[in-house]
């Protein structure tokens, strides 16, 4: 097959992982801003409910992935995926038809076991069909289809349950979701070859000291990332507002709420991320490589990163947060890309499942870090710049790999030529 058919048709499956993806997140986005008012129509009988069922998935794929990713090394891809699309469609559409808080319990325990084969198995999509040449582009424009789920599914929640209710709108989410199905069935085809497929680029990979040098730093760099960004970040941005600003704000000769004003900050990123995230994927594809874009995009988020905690001027307050969600799309992209590179020097689906679970760890944990230093006094300051020491550590980590990895090639260069 020539080379740019084959590109363009394996680019088409990562695009279809994504939106089966994304249309899988339609209701659990929803529910972010919905359940917290419309609780009472899920049959619940308190607000503090809400609280454990918006967060016990992420508690469940911490045992879950391991043995989702066990569970992927005995099945093709496609297989996986529509596991994931069925769980995660039928959880959907409990949502609508099941009431009372064991009910949900056991729907959001359900969510977290779909989302995992989600998560494995469009990371894994990536890894085995993405080019070897364009798997920054191609990271880049998955994760940035799939979040468009987040996206519309906090909007048409915000807008259609108030309308149309919990119930019907759940419904509704969990019959789209299923539409994933006829997508995987006509552009998967049956992929087990591919799971063991391996693809060396340099000798330097068999250095077992290298390679696990740099998946422990993936690693790391994985953890700390989701901690900051997906727990820190999300989890106290409103807090943080009404810390600094109260609880009503004028934006543009209007008044909202903390909360408004925290989902559009943070809706912003999903909307330019599609765009902006494939555009730092080719640029990572580059002869530079992703390592000196990530170090920069690091450094440039741990400034701006700490300095939102400080109270500001509206306006630059605003600007200054959007600077930390373009960060935030450069760093994701990165990483996962990153990460994707590394799983092609060793079992694939074994990497991406770890590098998952350390992902998980990290946003499960962020919210309670995050609410546990904002109580002292000054508590925002250590958070946001702590964070920002954070991200300066892991631009210092990789600036010295990177040297490293420069001075390995250097070294295996001139031995090959004194060999010659």
């Amino acid at each position: 097959m020539d080379d740019s058919i084959r590109k363009h048709k394996n680019q088409k499956v990562i695009v279809m992982a994504a939106i089966i993806t994304a249309l899988s997140l339609l209701g659990d986005s929803m529910l972010y801003i919905a359940l917290p008012i419309f609780w009472r129509e899920a049959g619940l009988d308190s607000i503090w409910q809400v609280g454990i069922l918006l967060s016990i998935n992420r508690f469940i794929r911490l045992p879950i992935n391991p043995i989702v990713g066990w569970i992927y090394k005995k099945i093709s891809l496609k297989t996986g995926l529509i596991i994931a699309i069925i769980i995660g469609g039928f959880t959907t559409l409990g949502y609508g038809l099941c009431k009372g808080f064991i009910a949900w319990i056991i729907l959001r325990g359900l969510w977290g076991i779909a989302w995992s084969f989600f998560r494995i198995g469009g990371l894994s999509s990536v890894a085995m069909y993405a080019d070897e040449n364009h798997r920054g582009e191609a990271m880049g424009l998955y994760n940035g289809i799939y979040r468009l789920g987040s996206l519309f599914g906090m909007l048409l929640g915000g807008l259609l349950v108030p309308i149309f209710g919990l119930s019907v709108i759940s419904v509704a989410f969990g019959c789209l979701t299923l539409l994933g199905l006829p997508f995987i069935m006509y552009y998967f085809v049956t992929d087990s070859h591919l799971q063991v497929e391996k693809k060396i680029n340099s000798r330097r990979l068999f250095d077992f000291s290298f390679v696990f040098k740099r998946k422990l730093l993936i690693i790391i760099s994985g953890f700390f990332i989701t901690l900051l960004f997906q727990g820190v970040l999300t989890s106290t941005l409103s807090s943080l507002i009404e810390q600094n600003y109260g609880q009503q704000i004028g934006l543009f000769g209007l008044i909202v709420s903390v909360t408004f004003l925290s989902g559009l900050i943070q809706s912003v990123r999903w909307m330019w991320e599609p765009f902006l995230g494939r555009k730092i994927g080719i640029w990572s594809d580059g002869p530079n490589g992703r390592i000196p874009i990530f170090i920069i995009s690091l450094v440039f988020t741990a400034v701006s990163f700490g300095i939102i905690s400080s109270y500001l001027p509206l306006s630059l307050w605003i600007f200054t947060v959007l600077l930390v969600m373009i960060g935030a799309t450069a760093i994701s992209t990165l990483t996962d890309a990153i990460a994707i590179d590394a799983s092609r020097s060793a079992n694939v689906v074994s990497f991406l499942t770890l590098y998952s679970i350390v992902q998980d760890v990290g946003a499960a944990l962020g919210p309670f870090l995050g609410y546990m230093l904002i109580r002292l006094e000054q508590g925002f300051t250590y958070l946001y710049w702590g964070g920002a020491g954070i991200f300066i550590m892991l631009a210092s980590l990789w600036l010295l790999f990177y040297f490293q990895e420069k001075a390995s090639a250097l070294n295996s260069a001139e031995s090959r030529e004194s060999i010659s």
